[in-house]
């Protein structure tokens, strides 16, 4: 069940503690009690679950990897059926056995786990056997790429009740946003309005795959780069119900991939405030960065500016946080904040529980991108 904004701030003060959440408000880096734990897996200890990754087109497959095994996870074997994707994943996990096929996967009763960044619209699919199989699901966004899809997960995860995560990376694994969400339960900036989260992305297409440019594959712009940004929205405005406004998607500057959306936007309204979501493929090649992902969070009694890979010709290297409240206007340097994502969703496999992102709001987050998606106005190139 989806947490409300008060339920979420006093698991905020019982996890972390009101000197933790005081620091938080002068921008010291905080973490839960549990994060600062060394995790076992990961000191020499006995991991805590066995976990397999089965799919690795696109290179988040290494961050979902090292988020498990910062939470004490193991990673026993993998597969995948590209010869090059194999030989780049064995050299960066040389300890993980090559798998001679998925079913092995599925049929190691030894494994709680599987993760994927397969092609998106293979993402769900994979997911639902897994379940079927008996083990847990973490997805690489987006978790699957029609309305279609989710509901079939919605349906065997139900009945099955492992979890099915999506890792929303420009979240839980950017430390500025993981900062910023210890400063808005802590009261930073009152009670927040609205997110408006910028997603630009590189395009550079001579380095993309077939299926990069096949809408049926990626499932469009908005479902696969802005769920990140939806994900955010409900978070930060502690939304549990939430509808599409409106949205929009284009073609404007590459003719010779009909099947690529290079822009997309939508608005957002939720029962706990408002959202505004901009994505594109317009990255110049002048910047140091993929992208300059930003999010603003506007609050009653101030607002926050996150930079999450650069700050453009000021500051070096990413992870910034500006914060004005009614006093005074900060830099908050994020680089040393922890990431608990990996723990909280390894604890929740061991537990059953919910402390690292709530089913309902997986699911729900994938579901307005989904629905964006499929109802955007299409715009002229």
């Amino acid at each position: 069940m989806t947490t409300s904004r008060t339920d979420r701030r006093e698991f905020l003060k019982k996890s972390l503690g009101a000197s933790a959440a005081a620091a938080a408000l002068a921008g010291v880096s905080t973490s839960s009690a549990a994060a600062r734990q060394p995790a076992e897996g990961t000191d020499g200890k006995k991991p805590r679950i066995r976990f397999a990754a089965v799919g690795l087109n696109h290179g988040h497959i290494y961050g979902q990897v090292g988020s498990v095994q910062r939470g004490g996870g193991e990673l026993v074997s993998f597969f995948a059926k590209e010869p090059d994707l194999v030989v780049a994943f064995q050299k960066r996990f040389p300890g993980a056995k090559l798998a001679r096929s998925e079913d092995e996967i599925l049929e190691d009763a030894s494994l709680q786990l599987i993760v994927s960044a397969a092609i998106p619209d293979e993402r769900a699919p994979l997911g639902i056997r897994a379940m079927r199989a008996g083990k847990d699901y973490m997805a690489d966004k987006p978790g699957m790429t029609t309305l279609e899809q989710l509901a079939e997960v919605k349906k065997v995860q139900a009945e099955t009740k492992r979890i099915y995560s999506i890792l929303y990376s420009e979240r839980h694994e950017n430390r500025a946003t993981v900062k910023a969400g210890e400063l808005v339960e802590a009261g930073a900036i009152g009670r927040v309005i609205q997110t408006v989260g910028l997603g630009p992305h590189r395009t550079r297409p001579e380095t993309r795959p077939a299926w990069f440019f096949e809408k049926e594959r990626y499932g469009g712009i908005i479902t696969d780069i802005a769920s990140h940004q939806f994900d955010q929205f409900l978070f930060f405005t502690g939304s549990t119900e939430a509808e599409v406004v409106a949205s929009q998607v284009g073609n404007f500057h590459h003719p010779k991939h009909p099947g690529l959306e290079d822009f997309g936007d939508a608005m957002v309204r939720g029962n706990g405030g408002t959202g505004y979501i901009r994505v594109d493929w317009f990255t110049p090649e002048g910047l140091d960065t993929w992208g300059d992902g930003r999010l603003t969070i506007l609050g009653t009694d101030g607002f926050i500016e996150i930079r999450k890979n650069i700050d453009i010709a000021g500051r070096p290297g990413g992870n910034h946080l500006f914060l004005v409240d009614q006093k005074e206007t900060r830099h908050i340097d994020c680089r040393d904040v922890e990431l608990p994502y990996g723990e909280r969703f390894v604890d929740d496999i061991v537990n059953r529980t919910e402390t690292a992102m709530p089913q309902a709001h997986t699911f729900l987050a994938m579901e307005l991108a989904l629905t964006a998606e499929k109802h955007a106005a299409k715009i002229a190139g």
